[in-house]
């Protein structure tokens, strides 16, 4: 490992996607704060420097000790299991592949091996038809290393939005809603804005209903468990949390810096939405994703794997290059 820089585990996502091609495009970059160490296929990456018309190198290596602190080489960790690579084709051997990327990333976290993780993007049909009963990354980083209470961040410019549920039915989203969620959403947002280097985090629930109920006019939530939540993260643990909050300005209010470091959304599209739409008024190529509460630091691109133009060297590496530069953050304060 580099005495001087975090070395972070790059899992190459779906063969077939474009997270080789953001690996590639973003690497110098990726290399100002961290050392990159892809964990995927080398033919891959070395398919991908072709594609983007790149002048790095591709260096495999047995151990993550060996990875070297080069913008100049990419260091892979190579598992050598694609065989036959056709860009934006949905296959189950690329589903499997990708989770052994995390697989193996997460291992090497786990043993101190590497800093931390950032994850290129997986295709949720390729891996189910390889067999995982997963949604995506979190629910396997979190069984994986026993985390009973995590959330997924996302982080875009200002606005930071933590959730208490995510990729689930709205009804059921509705359900899962209780005290015991949302204080832990609370908690473990609150650690992970210290870890970013916030000193003194403020951090605003949002209502479930409209107008945070309006008082209990729109629904009782608010009062049996978001309200009881937010006075035990008071009086429990210390944390500066406001709410419950009107989701229709809450947001708004994050993102413009009035004194709140994060929102806790209680559903997927009550937080992605605000910040998918900062991402696409950037250009919709930025922005991260952070599971928190884990024992260990995992970011992640906040985008899928694009099929339709994988192969062409076009995806944007933007949000790999933040997602890496966030993870030696995490892993250094």
């Amino acid at each position: 490992m580099s005495e001087h820089k975090p070395v972070v585990a790059v899992t190459m996502g779906d063969p077939a996607g474009v997270g080789s091609e953001v690996i590639v495009k973003g690497h110098a970059r990726a290399s100002r704060d961290a050392v990159p160490l892809v964990v995927g296929d080398a033919d891959v990456l070395r398919d991908a420097v072709e594609v983007c018309g790149s002048a790095l190198s591709v260096r495999t290596v047995d151990d993550p000790a060996d990875a070297r602190d080069d913008p100049e080489t990419i260091d892979v960790l190579d598992l050598d299991n694609v065989d036959d690579l056709s860009y934006g084709d949905l296959r189950e051997a690329y589903g499997a592949a990708s989770l052994e990327y995390v697989e193996r990333a997460i291992e090497l976290a786990r043993a101190g091996a590497v800093d931390a993780i950032t994850t290129a993007p997986i295709n949720k049909q390729a891996t189910r038809l390889a067999g995982s009963e997963y949604a995506g990354h979190t629910g396997m980083l979190a069984d994986a290393t026993d985390t009973d209470h995590y959330s997924m961040l996302l982080v875009e410019d200002d606005l930071r939005v933590s959730h208490v549920s995510t990729h689930v039915p709205l009804a059921e989203a509705c359900d899962l809603v209780t005290e015991e969620r949302v204080f832990q959403t609370v908690r473990v947002t609150d650690e992970a804005l210290r870890s970013l280097g916030v000193a003194d985090p403020t951090v605003a629930v949002a209502g479930l209903n409209p107008h945070a109920s309006d008082g209990g006019l729109l629904g009782d939530a608010e009062a049996e468990a978001i309200e009881p939540a937010i006075e035990r993260a008071q009086n429990e643990v210390g944390i500066d949390v406001l709410g419950p909050e009107s989701p229709d300005t809450v947001f708004s209010q994050a993102a413009a810096g009035d004194d709140v470091d994060c929102v806790v959304a209680m559903y997927h599209d009550q937080g992605h939405i605000p910040i998918k739409m900062l991402g696409f008024q950037s250009g919709g190529v930025s922005g991260v994703n952070v599971t928190i509460g884990l024992p260990i630091v995992r970011t992640s691109v906040d985008h899928g794997t694009a099929f339709d133009i994988a192969g062409e060297g076009i995806a944007s590496e933007e949000s790999l290059v933040d997602a890496v530069d966030l993870a030696a953050k995490m892993t250094s304060d």
